[in-house]
């Protein structure tokens, strides 16, 4: 591939989004910039204030639970408050409690901001998710969750670089950079960024829709619990957590593996690291390889890669190995997050998008806070070989189920009197095209396939749907 080709193939990757999305693509940038309380914390806890290991493991654990809280508090108050007020306000929480960590040393006082700080960081995502799906027009949607997945690793790795060359400055200034650079976030938002919540529809003189049909969708009230019932969505919530629990295995289980073969921490440092790298690297090719293509098959190809991945962890035996298999899942977890986001948007109503990420991203903090203990236990226990056979058939079970259980709901839907799917505005495919915060453009029979604008509960509708991300 020529050097003009890639360029080429980068602009068309980053061309087309509206000015918005690019606004919260820096807030995301800048925010993982400066995320350095999650990467030295543990350290901060045993060789600052002197806590056992055991105790920086259960805050860390703390953090992971008030991500369980936070997700679906977070995707109420989207719809309910809005986009933008949710978003800064729990940039401006994660803010105090980052800041707060700078002059708190009781072991419980610790814990409490680090819980407060988990539930404030995962209660922004919906409100991100849902954004994003607001404003960027349905057929790019899958697109713009990779470019803002691709910020969020690429300031990571910058935060992790700068956060270990400035250490000698003491943690606590650290956690202040992070309150800074968290508060920035909040004033980009609060400065460029608009409020993109979907006005609830009224029904329409008669209650017609296009052509005639009933609106059974447009002012309906979405609780939690009819999140719930969404009987193809709560399938694709259930196998995004065992998906969710394979990727978060080897941040556990790799460094026990890797130190049982004998192998130095600096070893694992360097395989791990291979993840960052490649998805730095190679996040916008993977995007563009990986465009239009069946969303049921991407999430199986991606099951499928984190099954092989993490399964052959178990006969790896040096350092390059282990760092082919980190390679394997990591392009796994490149097509799994951006296309898992963007199936929860297609599933979801227009006017609960932010209940339907919350739920979404409530099984990433169940299987972040669940997972390295399984992880631990299996290693001490069974053994290494165990786990990784373990993550191997969960992955298999995951691809299997995503191939047979929702290949109907995410289907693309055939248009109306058969015309090619963009010359008519009817379907999800179109949700998002006209100006930001404006309802579907039209409606769609009840007989199109699921994928087709939903009501929660499962039932179509001719409301629209829309996507989830992040981690």
């Amino acid at each position: 591939m020529s050097i003009d080709s890639l360029r080429r193939s980068a602009r068309a990757t980053v061309s087309g989004l509206p000015q918005g999305f690019w606004w919260l693509w820096l807030s995301t940038l800048v925010n993982r910039t400066g995320a350095f309380v999650l990467t030295f914390l543990s350290l901060y806890l045993t060789s600052e204030l002197g806590h056992s290991a055991w105790f920086a493991g259960l805050v860390v654990a703390l953090h992971g639970l008030g991500g369980v809280a936070g997700s679906p508090l977070g995707g109420v108050l989207t719809d309910r408050w809005g986009r933008r007020p949710t978003m800064i306000t729990m940039h401006l929480g994660a803010a105090a409690c980052a800041g707060a960590l700078a002059f708190v040393t009781s072991a419980w006082g610790v814990a409490l901001v680090v819980l407060l700080m988990g539930v404030a960081m995962q209660a922004v995502r919906p409100s991100i998710n849902a954004t994003i799906a607001d404003m960027v027009p349905a057929d790019e949607v899958r697109r713009a969750y990779a470019l803002n997945y691709w910020a969020l690793n690429l300031g990571f790795a910058v935060a992790s670089i700068a956060g270990g060359a400035a250490a000698f400055l003491g943690y606590r200034t650290l956690f202040l950079v992070d309150a800074v650079a968290t508060t920035l976030c909040a004033v980009i938002v609060f400065l460029r960024l608009p409020e993109t919540r979907p006005e609830r529809a009224e029904p329409k003189a008669g209650g017609a829709g296009r052509g005639g049909k009933a609106d059974p969708g447009a002012d309906a009230k979405v609780s939690m619990l009819d999140v719930l019932r969404d009987a193809p969505f709560r399938t694709l919530v259930l196998l995004n957590l065992l998906v969710c629990l394979v990727f978060t295995a080897p941040w556990i289980g790799l460094p026990l593996t890797m130190s049982a073969q004998g192998l130095p921490p600096s070893a694992y440092g360097m395989v791990i690291a291979v993840n960052g790298i490649v998805i730095v690297a190679f996040q916008l090719l993977v995007n563009r390889v990986t465009e239009r293509r069946s969303p049921v098959v991407l999430l199986t190809v991606s099951s499928l890669l984190f099954a092989v991945g993490t399964g052959a962890t178990a006969l790896a035996g040096s350092s390059f190995a282990f760092a082919a298999t980190v390679v394997v899942w990591t392009i796994g977890e490149m097509v799994h997050v951006p296309t898992n986001a963007a199936a929860t948007a297609r599933l979801a109503p227009e006017h609960a998008r932010g209940r339907y990420q919350g739920v979404m991203g409530m099984s990433w903090a169940v299987a972040g806070f669940v997972a390295p203990v399984l992880a631990g236990v299996i290693v001490d226990g069974p053994g290494p070989d165990v786990l990784w056979a373990g993550t191997f058939a969960v992955g298999l079970l995951a691809a299997v189920g995503y191939t047979l259980r929702l290949r109907r709901a995410l289907a693309e839907e055939e248009p109306m009197g058969g015309e090619p799917v963009g010359t008519e505005p009817v379907g999800p495919e179109l949700i998002g095209t006209g100006p930001v915060g404006t309802g579907p453009v039209g409606t769609v029979p009840e007989d199109v396939a699921p994928a087709a604008g939903r009501t929660a509960g499962g039932v179509s509708s001719p409301a629209a749907p829309e996507p989830a991300s992040s981690s």
